[in-house]
């Protein structure tokens, strides 16, 4: 059972992660390769304040989203007025900076040691150090996040994120500031990102730069296309079919030095297959 707990709270840590994905890509149309970012700023802002400065992990996940969502305001202040492959490469950019920080800051992030002994969460003296606990505070925690995702899919300022989407000059022509609206969805989806990154350094006790790398934002563009873009049904669907699947391959019995090569192989041409024959995804309707 405990590997089954195991699974449900990877699928939320990455649930998560794929439904700040999609408010950012999919509802809005921003190609961002950030993501992987702020989930590292959300794990090195708990871990730190936990290790360090003896904070509660609890408190952390209010004050992550804080950190994450100031930090992408002032990076994105530059980024909102690109477009597209440029702010793709902005996003880039900005994830290979934070990486090389948290390798190198040693004094704070531990460097290529990473920050070990992360303590678990804990509330009026219960300690969420079972998986079965950590379950359940992970299950909640992507609760509160998918109804936010949806109150912004389904108000007026989702909508205009969708116009922005689908023509950001007609709808500046309308007197809108987009760059305004994009400011906003991204620092939403920083924030949102980091308590994924809380949940994980609680989680796994143990963090380090190599965790929060490019190939992460790569899995999570995975999640958001599989699934539908423009959904967020379809994020949740594409991470808990990302999450399962490498899982599942796991007792079909390769050889055990063929058994990772094998696995990525078929997972790719999952991914081919679906680009080929369902490009909108599982349960989009909006084609990248």
């Amino acid at each position: 059972m405990e590997y089954l707990y195991h699974i449900l709270i990877l699928i939320s840590m990455y649930g998560i992660l794929a439904l700040a994905q999609n408010l950012v890509m999919g509802t809005t149309g921003l190609l961002t390769i950030a993501g992987a970012a702020f989930y590292g700023i959300g794990a090195y802002t708990a871990a730190i304040l936990a290790t360090k400065f003896g904070f509660n992990i609890f408190s952390t996940l209010f004050i992550a989203p804080l950190a994450a969502g100031l930090i992408a305001l002032m990076v994105g202040e530059s980024f909102a007025r690109f477009r597209d492959d440029y702010f793709m490469l902005a996003t880039l950019g900005f994830l290979m900076i934070f990486n090389t920080v948290a390798r190198n800051w040693e004094d704070f992030t531990g460097g290529s040691y990473g920050i070990a002994g992360i303590p678990k969460p804990h509330i009026f003296g219960f300690v969420f150090d079972t998986p079965l606990s950590f379950m359940w505070l992970s299950l909640v925690i992507i609760m509160i996040v998918t109804t936010i995702t949806y109150f912004i899919s389904r108000s007026s300022f989702g909508r205009v994120l969708n116009a922005i989407r689908e023509d950001e000059d007609a709808l500046s022509v309308f007197g809108y500031k987009t760059s305004t609206y994009k400011l906003l969805v991204f620092a939403i989806g920083a924030a949102l990102s980091s308590l994924s990154g809380v949940l994980f350094a609680s989680y796994l006790t143990f963090i380090d730069s190599n965790l929060f790398t490019v190939n992460e934002s790569i899995l999570l563009w995975a999640m958001v296309i599989l699934g539908g873009l423009a959904k967020n049904r379809g994020a949740l669907l594409g991470a808990l079919l990302l999450i399962v699947i490498p899982e599942g391959l796991r007792f079909i019995g390769f050889p055990v030095e063929f058994a990772a090569l094998l696995r990525q192989c078929m997972y790719g041409l999952l991914l081919v297959f679906l680009m080929l024959y369902r490009p909108k995804g599982i349960l989009g309707t909006y084609k990248l």
